[in-house]
C-alpha cells in the first residue's frame, strides 16, 4: 500500500496519523490479549493460576490451629498456644498458677 504522502494536506497528514496510532494501539492490545490467554491457559493445565506463577508461591492452605487454652473469666478469649504468650497468660503463670488450669 503506497500513499503519496506529499499530495496530502495537513488535516489529512495529521488524520492518518492518528489512525496509525489507534491502529498500532489496537493491535498492541490485541497482541497482549492473545498472549495473555494463552499464557493463562498454560498454567492452568498445569494446575497454576497466573496469579500464582507471576507471585512466585502457591496459595497457602490456611492450617488453622484449634484454641488449646481459654480466659479463665472471659472465655470468648482463647489461645492456641502458638507465638507470644498473652497477656493474661501471662498473668495467672505469674500469680503461681500451673497453665494447666487454662486448658480446654
Amino acid at each position: 500500500m503506497d500513499i503519496d504522502l506529499d499530495s496530502l494536506d495537513l488535516t489529512e497528514l495529521k488524520k492518518l496519523q492518528k489512525d496509525v496510532d489507534k491502529a498500532i494501539n489496537e493491535y498492541q492490545d490485541r497482541r497482549l490479549s492473545e498472549a495473555r490467554a494463552k499464557v493463562e491457559a498454560e498454567a492452568r493445565a498445569m494446575g497454576f493460576s497466573l496469579a500464582e506463577l507471576l507471585d512466585g508461591k502457591k496459595k497457602a492452605t490456611a492450617s488453622k490451629s484449634p484454641p488449646r487454652y481459654r480466659h479463665p473469666e472471659d472465655p470468648t478469649v482463647t489461645w492456641t498456644g502458638r507465638g507470644r504468650k498473652p497477656a493474661w497468660v501471662l498473668e495467672h503463670i505469674e500469680a503461681g498458677k500451673p497453665m494447666e488450669d487454662l486448658e480446654i
